[in-house]
């Protein structure tokens, strides 16, 4: 019996070593030229696509050892190819025979986020580390006062399409109404108009998880008799909940969680 116990602890510490040395954390390695080591990119990388996926949900931060990884792939061309690729998808769903026939009344509607589906907040998280930090939603709110955020290029003429294929398009964002102001100044100066409506967080909607209020606004939606037809969004919370819309479109975006 003595020896059945000294061969099983054994084996219960060689296990321990063995599962310490998987631990992706402890192996990382890097080498001579400061470059991460593979194990820790592959980690990282899965860290990004599980988010993606809507697996990896409710993140406050990015892990610090992945920052660099998020900060080389959102400004990337890796990134801009991603979003060109979801964007292509669009554009064969609005022109497929079997889809997108507009009735013609003015409710065929279509749905766009705008931070990081419109506009862009890379120059904001290139100052705040890009996830690394947890976000700071009053600098984050006087940096989008200054309407500084550029478009998103990809999404820009795809956006003019849609409006010009005959859809009522409604902006849907968390951003708060007190932003109302520099939101349209900035929509405008970077080429967005012609929108329906621009819908904004009220002091009603405080504190109310983001998922649920985009869920409402599209209530209200089909409530007043729109069909929405799109959802273009680089956040789960624009796509969950009910009413759905017929197609959604989900553009990279591992910086942050909402």
């Amino acid at each position: 019996m003595g020896k059945l116990i000294g061969f099983l602890l054994l084996i219960s510490s060689l296990f321990i070593v063995v599962a310490a040395d998987w631990s992706i954390l402890n192996r990382r390695k890097k080498n001579t030229n400061g470059v991460v080591g593979d194990g820790l990119k592959k980690y990282c990388e899965s860290w990004r696509i599980n988010v993606e996926v809507n697996n990896i949900r409710g993140f406050d931060v990015v892990p610090q050892e992945c920052v660099e990884h998020i900060k080389k792939y959102m400004t990337s061309s890796q990134y801009k190819a991603d979003s060109e690729r979801a964007l292509e998808e669009v554009t064969l769903y609005l022109s497929s025979s079997c889809c997108c026939t507009l009735e013609g009344d003015g409710k065929d509607a279509w749905i766009f986020d705008v931070d990081d589906t419109l506009l862009s907040t890379i120059p904001y998280f290139k100052k705040h580390g890009f996830g690394g930090e947890k976000l700071n939603a009053t600098s984050l709110e006087t940096w989008m006062k200054e309407s500084k955020a550029p478009a998103l290029e990809h999404t820009l003429e795809l956006f003019h399409d849609i409006k010009d294929r005959g859809f009522k398009i409604f902006l849907i964002s968390s951003r708060r109404e007190t932003l109302r102001s520099p939101s349209v100044d900035n929509l405008i100066k970077v080429g967005y108009h012609g929108w329906t409506n621009l819908v904004l967080r009220g002091l009603e909607d405080e504190f109310m998880e983001v998922q649920k209020y985009k869920s409402e606004a599209r209530h209200r939606l089909v409530d007043e008799g729109y069909r929405i037809w799109g959802i273009i969004g680089d956040q789960w919370s624009s796509f969950e909940g009910l009413p759905i819309a017929k197609r959604t479109f989900k553009l990279p975006n591992s910086m942050y969680y909402v």
